[in-house]
């Protein structure tokens, strides 16, 4: 059995009989983790082996481990900062907050495929333009061009221990006061204005070898009136045609009220599908996935599944508790420690 193009949560810190019955659907890819399922990083360890041994073609495994408020993983993992401390380095000392970029991506890296989670959706490359409370820190900057040094070093380091990235939210959340998590948020600027700021860092990220992104919620009128994860326009035309990018795409989580414009769960999976997603994500809501599982006709394209099977992280990576044996890692450890405070968890994907 392949990977289908539909990624569900699970309900707690081990796969229970519902869990088990859902993720065996052909339709299933993926599993994103959350707060609620982890407890340890021995049980996360269990967990996602046990994910892993369902099926004779493991479903991808991943989680929003940004940093900051967005840190599903807690005891046991470093404290990673938001981006936005790196930022503020970065206006005093450029070079420096480089390396603790990559300092920081590999870090994350490590201790997540250390336990068995295959990537994380980050870096989120939004453009921090004062006016958006859910981007906010999660933004490394207000500059379009040290988000993509910033970003292009976290990159570095994620893939120096093994984990693909997903940028995240194109075109760019960044603009809007809306919460897409709460309500449809738009966005009445025209193209040129997108392309010569939000666009920026998606476009060198791009260039730099970002292996994924993640649409967001918002609706760009003046571009076209679907959410950008409903609209080919995006998608296809301005993301893999414009930007020429090649890699894969997640949808952001169906659930949200950015993306009930689209229908019922069922509609809204077959336009994110249509408009371009090779992976829609439903979280949080156990009957939108049977449903949506019980109801959707798609036909998963031979290049969504090579995709999405790039996705996977690196083999053999060092488990979690053997890290600190290492002496790059404790080395790296020790300077992200000391980048910042973080801020109280975000509450959803």
């Amino acid at each position: 059995m392949g990977l289908g193009p539909v990624m569900l949560d699970v309900l707690g810190t081990e796969l229970t009989s519902e869990d088990e019955a859902r993720l065996m659907n052909p339709l299933v890819g993926g599993v994103i983790l959350f707060k609620r399922n982890f407890s340890s990083v021995e049980q996360l360890s269990r967990l996602t082996s046990a994910i892993r041994a369902l099926r004779s073609t493991p479903l991808l495994i991943a989680v929003d481990h940004e940093g900051g408020r967005v840190q599903r993983f807690q005891e046991g993992f470093t404290r990673i900062p938001a981006m936005r401390e790196l930022g503020r380095i970065w206006d005093h000392h450029p070079q420096r907050a480089r390396h603790l970029a990559h300092q920081t991506g590999y870090v994350l890296g490590a201790e997540l495929r250390g336990c068995g989670v295959d990537f994380s959706f980050t870096p989120v490359l939004d453009v921090d333009h004062g006016t958006s409370g859910v981007i906010g820190d999660r933004a490394f900057h207000s500059d379009p061009q040290a988000i993509s040094e910033l970003a292009h070093h976290l990159l570095l380091g994620l893939k120096e221990a093994g984990m693909h990235t997903v940028g995240k939210h194109f075109p760019g959340h960044g603009f809007v006061a809306a919460d897409s998590h709460l309500a449809i948020p738009v966005d009445e600027r025209k193209f040129v204005d997108i392309e010569l700021c939000d666009l920026v860092p998606f476009r060198q990220m791009i260039s730099f070898g970002l292996t994924a992104i993640m649409p967001a919620h918002v609706i760009y009128p003046n571009v076209d009136d679907r959410p950008a994860g409903f609209s080919p326009v995006w998608l296809k035309d301005i993301l893999r045609g414009r930007l020429g990018f090649e890699g894969c795409i997640f949808s952001d989580d169906l659930s949200m009220e950015g993306a009930t414009v689209a229908g019922n769960i069922v509609m809204r999976a077959s336009a994110a599908l249509n408009a371009g997603c090779d992976m829609v994500l439903v979280c949080n809501k156990p009957e939108s996935a049977d449903e949506l599982l019980a109801s959707l006709h798609w036909e998963m394209p031979v290049t969504s599944r090579a995709r999405l099977m790039h996705m996977r992280g690196a083999p053999h990576p060092v488990p979690l508790v053997k890290l600190h044996e290492n002496a790059n890692f404790l080395k790296a450890l020790l300077e992200v420690s000391g980048i910042g405070i973080s801020a109280p968890e975000l509450p959803l994907a």
